[in-house]
């Protein structure tokens, strides 16, 4: 059973202690009568908040409800919003050898979120260890509509929650459609609120290896992921530039997981024959933890569609992330060709 994490966070003040009855009275001490000390003040309390079980950040209250997006990732659709508040970010393989991001919010949401894309199958698989998240995305292709309809997931596409999306000024199509996350969870009443996922948060583990960057390549894409001392955090850079985001900054995270799935060819296909790549997202392989300016052999394991994701030292020991957001970089071994 895994143990769900703790974060104490003390309250300021000390116990302080009464003068002896001999110094704090006026009354005079009967003979032979030995003075009493006054009962010490009690000591504060000590608050415990419970860790988030996607960030291990403390949080008050219940969990709220999952919401996943399925995010536009090339340069058309760049800068994008909203990703600098999600728990999780997914980068996954889609035809072509580009990618597409599923940032996945739970603990706070943005005001808007986007562009908006479709969706894919493997999205599918990913989502399944959230319990019926709510999902948004803008469409399939006909063939996977069943798929959809099956999925443990609440749908709230455009065309199930039109009145939440809206067309960004200054974008063209399709890199112009974006979501109000309020607006996505009123019609997810019964989204399913984050659980254990099979992440761990905790101080860094011995060993690993000092790395000042990291590359993720892909068919048609880069991604290099660099530490900042400064900002505590790996940032990002996708094909050699920046990834800024709408909001301002660059985007990056504490702890960023490479996750080596096998990754094969889907049914399905773009209008190009281009074939949409199927992640493996259960079962076990080889992972790279990058946190503290080290990187850390790991491997990763599930054993099922509903099970979380856990990952664990060579040694077989939990693997711990940095407290704050999360990405995971699924990248196949060999990549697929388009």
């Amino acid at each position: 059973m895994r143990v769900p994490r703790i974060i104490a966070i003390a309250l300021t003040g000390a116990a302080v202690l009464a003068p002896v009855a001999a110094c704090s009275s006026s009354e005079p001490t009967a003979p032979g009568k030995i003075p009493q000390a006054a009962p010490a003040t009690p000591a504060p309390t000590v608050e415990a908040r419970p860790a988030h079980p996607f960030t291990g950040m403390p949080y008050s209250g219940e969990p709220g409800p999952v919401l996943t997006a399925k995010i536009e990732n090339t340069a058309a659709g760049k800068p994008q919003m909203g990703l600098r508040s999600a728990d999780i970010i997914y980068v996954t393989q889609v035809e072509g050898g580009l990618t597409r991001l599923m940032a996945v919010f739970s603990s706070k949401l943005p005001k808007k979120i986007g562009p908006v894309r479709s969706a894919r199958i493997s999205d599918l698989h990913i989502m399944a260890q959230y319990g019926k998240p709510a999902f948004s995305y803008s469409g399939v292709q006909t063939k996977m509509i069943p798929f959809v309809q099956q999925a443990s997931l609440i749908d709230v596409s455009d065309s199930s929650a039109p009145g939440a999306y809206f067309r960004e000024p200054g974008r063209y199509a399709p890199y112009n459609l974006f979501a109000t996350p309020d607006k996505l969870l009123d019609n997810a009443s019964k989204a399913a609120k984050a659980k254990d996922i099979g992440f761990v948060f905790g101080d860094a583990p011995e060993g690993g290896t000092p790395k000042k960057s990291f590359s993720v390549r892909y068919p048609a894409a880069r991604f290099t992921f660099g530490w900042s001392e400064k900002q505590k955090r790996w940032l990002v850079w996708q094909d050699g530039k920046k990834d800024v985001a709408a909001e301002g900054g660059q985007q990056g995270a504490p702890t960023i997981v490479v996750q080596y799935a096998t990754t094969t060819r889907s049914q399905f296909h773009d209008v190009n024959d281009s074939y949409t790549p199927l992640i493996q997202t259960v079962g076990k392989g080889r992972a790279v933890v990058l946190r503290d300016g080290k990187a850390y052999e790991a491997r990763w394991s599930r054993k099922s569609e509903k099970s979380g994701t856990e990952f664990t030292s060579e040694a077989g020991e939990p693997m711990p992330f940095a407290p704050g957001q999360v990405w995971v970089v699924l990248a196949a071994p060999k990549p697929v060709q388009p």
